[in-house]
């Protein structure tokens, strides 16, 4: 079974073994066709629905979808998730962020976040200059930065680790 979590606040659960869809443990009539411009036409019920996908995490396991110009984020607990979260692991499900290193040598221009600060996944961390280009380097998860190893206008080799999270 499937629990899915809309918009951080409703949940639902989806099963389908040999039988029909269940949701929330009844039976539903669903029907799901894809187009060739992605929209996915859902009919549920008796009711029809056109959805968009806008994007598909796998990592996070989310799927944010627009339908009628509303936008909904699905989130989505298998059962494995749901037995670490009943047991109090649900912490190792989260992915950390590891250090940040170099991803070619260049120099740092410009050190955007200062130690002890909270950072969010996309959120620019520094300004490397290699091959005349200034590359933003972003945060590949959501963490706090734990230590700054270089300074700005210092030369950096691939693979130098330039920053350490917790």
């Amino acid at each position: 079974m499937l629990q899915t979590i809309v918009n951080g606040h409703h949940s639902f659960s989806l099963e389908k073994e040999d039988g029909p869809l269940l949701i929330n443990n009844a039976p539903a009539a669903i029907a799901i066709q894809k187009n060739k411009s992605g929209i996915i036409s859902v009919l549920l019920d008796g009711k029809s629905y056109e959805a968009y996908v806008e994007k598909i995490d796998r990592d996070a396991k989310e799927v944010k979808l627009r339908i009628d110009d509303q936008r909904f984020t699905i989130s989505i607990k298998e059962p494995i998730d749901q037995l670490l979260r009943q047991m109090g692991l649900d912490s190792a499900l989260g992915k950390k962020a590891e250090a940040l290193k170099a991803p070619m040598p260049g120099m740092i221009l410009k050190i955007l976040v200062q130690e002890g600060q909270e950072i969010k996944k996309g959120e620019g961390l520094l300004i490397l200059e290699a091959m005349k280009m200034e590359n933003v380097l972003k945060a590949a998860a959501d963490a706090r930065v734990k230590t700054i190893k270089i300074a700005e206008k210092t030369a950096v080799e691939k693979g130098t680790v330039l920053l350490e999270f917790e």
